[in-house]
């Protein structure tokens, strides 16, 4: 049987697990049983389902460490990032555990005499989870929770670069007593997820992943009618006007472009900033970036997922310097495996709006300063502002001023679903306001980890109730 090879990337003689790819037919006995646990799950009353979710929930509190570990040899994050990646499943199943007893209808005035009008959520059917590496555990919960306390059943695919944390993420639901077939991974590449996609048996697909991916999977979605929620990529600027506290931006702006070497959906990718403050911030930032990997990476480096991806990011970089970009620090490949793992070089360019690494998802630690000359505030925030917005994705901005009414209306006028004040682009919060996703081809407007996922996962009924005794006809009598 063929089978996936999980490597350690920080060390990839090390072999973290193996795990066999699912055929076909192990697929469709996979979707049978989602089908058929579904009919049992969905009838289970949400605050019992959340009895269960609670039990899991305390679980991954138990085995925080454990699944920490395994998640940080499994796609190289600092254990520092691993352990808070467990914690935000925690944090999530809190949340959804009371939306157990909180999965609210409307109750509305009739037209009719002696006629109620009722409407209540349902759940829609098995789902299918397609997750990306970057966030291999905390991803699947923040679709898991929601579809499971409103009476789903899933299939979860978690990439091949990290399967690992997605198989114990599932071993620990049904620990915590989920009838058979509720939760079910499979392991593979695409195809794996476009079979299960396909399957007239699949009721909901929910993608995190890239815009190719998220747009292949949207049309078959498409074309069986299916509830569908896309996650796909960003491309994050932060602002910097010149009476930003530049300390606080420093040090955001560090976390934001290398935290889990900038390989989130979230990374800072563009520093946009007035250029009267621009060489002193640039001549703070640069040393601190090229600290984070010296002779050997900072235990809070983030090695490169795989070889592919760090040839890729190298390939962005020299085409944007062939293109007129400033390096300013970083620029290569430290390690191509050879020594240990995959790494590149904490990177600084200067570079101009419009250039391909401004406008395009690198996926790394590369960050692109973007100079303003502005007369004033007011005229560097119009420039800026532009810019930020002159991208195709919409995922995640932030801006650093002192100036209140800039603030505010930055939050308005970002193209983004995420907006952060005085704070990096990364961080997201769990449960009730905080909704997490995107703009543009960052998405199809579906958000996670808030309150708003449970649209997702559920289904309007209208129950009209007469009691009049007779035939009423709306608009006609």
């Amino acid at each position: 049987m063929p089978k996936i090879i999980n490597k350690n990337p920080a060390k990839i003689s090390e072999i973290v697990s193996e795990h066999e790819i699912s055929t076909s037919q192990e697929l469709d006995t996979m979707l049978k049983k989602s089908a058929e646990a579904f009919k049992l799950w969905s009838k289970m009353p949400a605050p019992k389902r959340g009895d269960i979710l609670f039990k899991a929930r305390n679980i991954f509190a138990q085995k925080k460490e454990s699944l920490a570990k395994s998640l940080h040899l499994e796609n190289g994050k600092p254990m520092e990032e691993a352990l808070g990646e467990i914690q935000e499943i925690v944090d999530v199943f809190d949340f959804f555990v009371g939306e157990g007893r909180r999965i609210y209808g409307m109750t509305g005035q009739s037209e009719l005499a002696d006629k109620s009008i009722i409407t209540i959520r349902q759940p829609i059917g098995p789902a299918v989870f397609i997750t990306a590496w970057n966030f291999p555990a905390a991803v699947p919960a923040w679709k898991a929770a929601p579809a499971l306390i409103t009476g789903n059943t899933f299939i979860l695919k978690p990439s091949e670069h990290a399967p690992l944390s997605g198989k114990l993420f599932v071993d620990v639901l049904n620990e915590a007593g989920l009838p058979e077939g509720v939760a079910q991974v499979a392991f593979g590449a695409g195809d794996v997820g476009e079979y299960l996609a396909k399957s007239p048996i699949t009721k909901i697909v929910s993608v995190t992943g890239s815009v190719a991916v998220g747009r292949h999977v949207a049309q078959i979605a498409a074309a069986g009618f299916k509830k569908c929620a896309l996650e796909l990529g960003g491309k994050n600027s932060t602002i910097i006007l010149n009476d930003a506290n530049l300390e606080l931006a420093l040090d955001g702006v560090l976390w934001g472009a290398y935290g889990t070497g900038g390989q989130r959906c979230t990374s800072t990718s563009r520093l946009i900033i007035d250029k009267k403050v621009s060489n002193e911030f640039v001549d703070k930032l640069v040393p601190k970036a090229q600290a984070l990997f010296t002779d050997k990476p900072d235990i809070r480096y983030s090695p490169i997922i795989n070889l592919k991806q760090l040839e890729k990011i190298d390939s962005m970089v020299k085409e944007a310097i062939k293109e007129g970009a400033e390096l300013l620090c970083g620029g290569k490949i430290l390690d191509d495996g050879s020594k240990s793992g995959y790494y590149y070089a904490p990177t600084i360019l200067k570079a101009k709006h419009g250039m391909k690494v401004t406008v395009e998802e690198v996926f790394g630690p590369v960050l692109s300063i973007i100079e303003v000359e502005a007369k004033d505030n007011e005229d560097c925030y119009k420039q800026a502002i532009q810019i930020a917005n002159d991208v195709d994705y919409g995922l995640s901005n932030a801006i650093y001023t002192k100036d209140i009414n800039i603030a505010m209306r930055a939050a308005h006028d970002f193209e983004s679903g995420l907006v952060y004040v005085n704070a990096p682009t990364i961080g997201a919060e769990c449960g009730g306001a905080s909704l997490f996703g995107g703009w543009k081809n960052t998405g199809n407007g579906s958000r996670e980890s808030g309150i708003t996922a449970l649209d997702s996962y559920t289904q309007y009924k209208t129950i009209g109730i007469d009691y009049s005794n007779k035939l009423q006809r709306a608009q006609i009598d």
